[in-house]
C-alpha cells in the first residue's frame, strides 16, 4: 500500500435536477484532476434523497453512469457516489464506484431507510462490496448503512495472509442535521471497531421535503480522531491517508485476532 490521497465534496444537491447537479458537482470536481486517488460524492447527488425521485431513475446505460466514468478519466482518480438507478423491475440506491481505466463497480443500498419510506419504494441490494484501488481494500456504505454494525464489520482472513476485508470504509448519505449527533458518533465508532479509517460525505443545505442537512462530512482514523472535519458549508477537502501509520497500529494493537467469526446471512 501506497498513502492514498482522498477528497471529499461536499455540497448543496439540487431538489430533483440530475442534470443541474452533473453540472454542480463536475465544477466542484474540475480543480481536483490529478491532485487526489479518490473523490467522494454525496448519497442521491442527482435529486436529493427523494421517494418521488424513482420516476425519474435513468438505467446502466443512462447519462449519469457515463458522466461518473467521464469524470474519473478526466480527474485520473477514482470518483464514486450514489445515484438511483432502475435494473428490471426495481430502482435501487446504488453506488458507483468509477475508475480512469474504466473499470465500474457498483454496491446497492442494502439497508433501506424505513423511517423515511425508503423500503416501499426501492428494492433493497444484499452482497457486501470491496473494492481495491492503489492498493488499499475500500468498503463503501451508503447513510443508513451506518446504523448496523454486523453488515459493516471488517473480518480478518487468516487464508489471505492476514488480510483485513478492508482499509477504508466509505459512507455517503443525506443525513438531516437532526440526527448530527447519531452521525458523527458511529462514524467513530465504525472506525474504532474496523481498524481502519473512515470517510463519510454527508449533503448541506435544505432539500426539497424541508429538511435540513449540516454536512459533518469526516475523516476518521484508526483510533477515533478526527483527520478532517467539514463543517455547514459547500466545500471540497483533501487528505491523504497514511499507509503505513494504519498498518503499525494494526501491528500495535491486533484486536482483528481475537474477534468473532460470523458469516452474513440475507435480508429476510
Amino acid at each position: 500500500m501506497q498513502d492514498l490521497r482522498i477528497s471529499l465534496v461536499q455540497g448543496d444537491t439540487r431538489w430533483h435536477d440530475p442534470s443541474g447537479n452533473r453540472d454542480y458537482y463536475a465544477d466542484l470536481m474540475a480543480p481536483l484532476a490529478g491532485s487526489t486517488d479518490l473523490v467522494i460524492l454525496p448519497e442521491t447527488f442527482t435529486s436529493g434523497f427523494s421517494n418521488e425521485a424513482i420516476a425519474q431513475a435513468e438505467d446502466m446505460e443512462g447519462a449519469t453512469v457515463a458522466w461518473m466514468q467521464a469524470q474519473a478519466r478526466a480527474l485520473g482518480a477514482a470518483v464514486t457516489g450514489s445515484v438511483q438507478l432502475r435494473v428490471g423491475q426495481g430502482v435501487y440506491n446504488r453506488l458507483l464506484f468509477a475508475t480512469p481505466d474504466g473499470r465500474l463497480a457498483h454496491y446497492d443500498k442494502r439497508h433501506l431507510f424505513r423511517y423515511g419510506g425508503e423500503h416501499k419504494r426501492y428494492a433493497a441490494g444484499s452482497d457486501r462490496l470491496t473494492v481495491e484501488w492503489k492498493g488499499w481494500r475500500i468498503n463503501p456504505q451508503i447513510c443508513y448503512d451506518l446504523r448496523f454494525p454486523v453488515f459493516c464489520r471488517n473480518q480478518h482472513d487468516v487464508e489471505r495472509a492476514g488480510q483485513m476485508d478492508f482499509d477504508l470504509q466509505i459512507f455517503v448519505a443525506n443525513w438531516p442535521s437532526a440526527r448530527a449527533h447519531a452521525w458523527k458518533t458511529l462514524l467513530r465508532a465504525r472506525a474504532i471497531e474496523n481498524l481502519c479509517f473512515v470517510a463519510a460525505v454527508n449533503r448541506v443545505g435544505v432539500d426539497g421535503n424541508d429538511l435540513h442537512y449540516a454536512g459533518d462530512s469526516a475523516v476518521i482514523d484508526f483510533l477515533g480522531q478526527a483527520q478532517v472535519e467539514i463543517r455547514e458549508r459547500e466545500q471540497v477537502v483533501t487528505t491523504t491517508l497514511s499507509a503505513q501509520s494504519l498498518a503499525e497500529h494494526r501491528e500495535r494493537f491486533p484486536a482483528m485476532l481475537d474477534a468473532d467469526r460470523f458469516e452474513l446471512a440475507a435480508q429476510d
